[in-house]
């Protein structure tokens, strides 16, 4: 039997929910399907260890421009339209990618879709404000579940499907998912034309100032940035890593990518219902610092401990991606809010991340090992713990904190 909860949540809000759900499944898949069939590319497209450097920072800093770029966009087509665009230019970058004779166009391609990632990023927690602001938490847990899924899905695929159908298949095949996206919410535009016209969507123009001024705004940033240096360094070097720390093959390295990809699945069930219910956020950050630093001392100090417990806990750091997008609408009265602290937060926090993988592979080529990296990696983690008592300020950025 449905409750009446149930029907509350779905009544008039199923196109949105579903739309929801799907882009979100689009929005890892063009990071995680490349660095576990890395080795199959190059040996048909050479790839340097600059270009895979490069590739691994891509994602950050596509983000970060997109993040910048994405609110002045909605304010002109409005979120709808911009989220079909943006699903349509993922689709069109995998598509690219896949059909590379060279990597200058896995290049393009991977920028292409990493673009339309940086604005599905902004846009996510503004739709879920918009569409659901009586069921923020339990929103963001369903798609944050979803990226997630979207996280360790296609490494753990990506060789068997590369080995039994060629890469270009493994890696274009995820442009379907984009495609099918878009399919909810080309069906909103339809319901949208036949009903009275919408009103612009424009924020007030002290609000940017207010987020510039705000150490909150300041401290979900740091959060989210953590996060994201975490997470893109170990999409670009953690086969590589798994390979000359404990000798592992592309399979198991592929294998312990999954598994760093699914640990943010516990994380996205729980955090967002934690944290729109908890009245401190501190402790929550705190534990995911620890995470990154435990994990990565243990990799490099521990080597007769399995790398596999390692990669476990370093994947629970990343708590830290949930808990930042739920601040943003925790911290936001309006989706207009949303989407303006989204893309604050999302601007710098990528711009911080996007050095991460080459920085990595630097330091790794600079030294020869593998100390030095990981140990910067680990430092990620001291940070973050200092800036959890700041975002735990029950504040809002429309208020002017």
């Amino acid at each position: 039997m449905v409750s009446s909860d149930t029907r509350a949540l779905w009544a008039g809000r199923t196109l949105a929910l579903l739309g929801i759900i799907f882009a979100a499944a689009t929005l890892r898949s063009a990071v995680a399907s490349l660095s576990p069939i890395i080795d199959l590319v190059t040996r048909e497209v050479p790839l340097s260890s600059l270009v895979i450097g490069i590739l691994g920072s891509m994602p950050p800093v596509c983000f970060a421009a997109l993040a910048v770029m994405t609110p002045a966009v909605v304010r002109r087509f409005r979120l709808e339209p911009t989220m079909v665009g943006v699903l349509a230019l993922i689709a069109a970058g995998l598509i690219v990618r896949s059909a590379a004779p060279n990597s200058g166009i896995i290049l393009l391609g991977t920028a292409l879709a990493c673009a339309g990632l940086g604005a599905g990023n902004v846009l996510m927690p503004a739709l879920v404000k918009k569409y659901f602001p009586d069921r923020v938490g339990l929103v963001t847990t369903i798609y944050v579940t979803t990226i997630s899924f979207s996280t360790f899905l296609p490494p753990l695929l990506a060789v068997p499907v590369a080995e039994g159908l060629g890469w270009r298949v493994s890696l274009g095949g995820w442009a379907l998912v984009a495609i099918m996206a878009m399919v909810p919410w080309l069906a909103l535009l339809g319901n949208a034309r036949r009903g009275p016209a919408a009103e612009i969507e424009e924020p007030e123009a002290a609000l940017e100032h207010r987020l510039i001024r705000s150490p909150m705004t300041w401290a979900v940033t740091v959060i989210f940035a953590t996060s994201s240096i975490n997470a893109y360094s170990m999409f670009a070097w953690l086969p590589t890593i798994a390979r000359d720390l404990a000798g592992m093959d592309p399979h198991e390295g592929g294998t312990l990518l999954a598994v760093f990809g699914f640990m943010g699945l516990p994380a996205a069930l729980l955090v967002p219902m934690l944290a729109v219910r908890l009245r401190s956020v501190a402790p929550m950050v705190w534990l995911g610092g620890l995470c990154i630093i435990i994990g990565y001392t243990g990799m490099l100090f521990l080597p007769s401990v399995p790398m596999l417990v390692w990669v476990i806990i370093v994947g629970s750091g990343p708590l830290l991606f949930p808990l930042a997008l739920t601040l943003i609408n925790k911290r936001t009265r309006t989706h207009v809010g949303a989407i303006a602290l989204s893309g604050f937060v999302q601007g710098p926090g990528y711009i911080v991340a996007a050095p991460g993988p080459i920085l990595v592979g630097l330091l790794h080529e600079g030294t020869g090992g593998w100390t030095v990296p990981l140990l910067g990696l680990a430092l990620t983690g001291v940070i973050v713990i200092v800036a959890g008592a700041v975002a735990s300020r029950p504040v809002f950025i429309e208020d002017g904190a």
